[in-house]
């Protein structure tokens, strides 16, 4: 028997109301659309999409900050929906999270030890002197002296400093999940790869599970172990890191990865092309029918209007939302009603 994810996401929902003029309604933004995933003990799942296509609503949903619209977000089997008060802070004890911005998370009056005790104290944990002494530990772990950096204030340290900073009042609490929103996104290159390497160590150091959002790519696939792509608020494939990206099964995956420039100008020629996607991407206010990739994708067709395809296994560990994925035809059974697999149109 399997054992139970660390954190299992149910067919969450969350959507907002748009108001206009004097408050009236405009319309909704579906946001997250009945999404399902699950994070294992130890692993890092990385979750890529355009920008707007549900990533950081998804991490808020799962932390309830605000809570869904419906769904389910267990972690270690306790369902966090129906959790209120103090049993939900409880439970946020051992998930916590990293955010894009450094010095935007990080309150600029306070000093750096301020700033890393502070859950300890919104939990009530330890004295005064444990608690500097603990926030002095996890400044050490994250690779900043105490002794240096932890009386200055954001404004006296650089990005990847404020990051470390931050990754470390994450850590303060000895969580045992890490929600990283674009937790890399806004540093420079060299820095991006000191805190990917410090993520990677930490993990291994405290046995720490991450769920990594981002929007790049190539930096998803050096962390995680699998990987789930977002369009519009849905699924549209999850697998394994290195299967997903050598050999993609749904389109707007396979145009995500043509997309990452090659840094070999001679290899443009020889790289595999696939059918290039068309149009901009919809309003969420007015999704379209069925799969919502459907207006943008080469490989559409009639069913793709009425019938909104469902994550099914068609390989190891893998699953794609599409109707007509990227495989040879028969190479996997069809679910159910699902239209059999067809063999890709050559690129013009």
């Amino acid at each position: 028997m399997a054992a139970e994810p660390l954190l299992a996401v149910h067919d969450l929902v969350h959507e907002f109301v748009v108001r206009g003029h004097g408050g009236v309604k405009d319309g909704v933004v579906h946001a997250v659309s009945g999404v399902s995933l699950e994070v294992r003990d130890g692993e890092t799942l990385g979750v890529v999409g355009e920008s707007g296509s549900g990533k950081s609503t998804l991490v808020r949903s799962i932390l309830q900050a605000p809570r869904p619209l419906s769904g389910e977000v267990r972690f270690r089997g306790v369902d966090l929906t129906r959790l209120r008060g103090s049993r939900l802070r409880a439970s946020r004890r051992h998930m916590q999270a990293v955010y894009q911005d450094p010095f935007g998370s990080l309150d600029p009056r306070w000093t750096v030890f301020s700033i890393v005790e502070e859950p300890l104290g919104a939990h009530r944990i330890g004295s005064r002197r444990r608690r500097r002494e603990r926030s002095a530990e996890v400044l050490d772990l994250v690779g900043l002296d105490p002794g240096l950096f932890g009386q200055r204030k954001p404004r006296q340290l650089s990005g990847g400093q404020c990051q470390r900073v931050a990754i470390a009042r994450s850590l303060v609490l000895s969580p045992s999940l890490v929600l990283c929103d674009e937790a890399v996104s806004s540093l420079d290159v060299l820095s991006q790869a000191q805190v990917l390497n410090l993520f990677e160590k930490l993990r291994a150091d405290l046995a720490l599970s991450y769920l990594f959002v981002a929007h790049d790519l190539a930096l998803v696939k050096q962390v995680s172990d699998r990987v789930a792509v977002m369009y519009m608020g849905r699924l549209c494939e999850v697998g394994p890191s290195q299967a997903l990206y050598a050999r993609p099964l749904h389109p707007y995956t396979a145009a995500l990865l043509d997309s990452i420039p090659s840094p070999d100008p001679a290899g443009r020629h020889t790289r595999r092309r696939r059918a290039r996607v068309r149009g901009e991407v919809p309003s969420p206010l007015d999704p379209p029918s069925g799969c919502r990739f459907r207006t943008r994708c080469p490989r559409a067709e009639p069913v793709c209007a009425t019938d909104q395809p469902q994550l099914r296994a068609v390989g190891p560990d893998h699953q794609v939302a599409c109707h007509f994925p990227l495989v040879e035809a028969n190479a996997y059974p069809p679910a159910g009603a699902v239209p059999a697999a067809r063999t890709p149109a050559p690129s013009a």
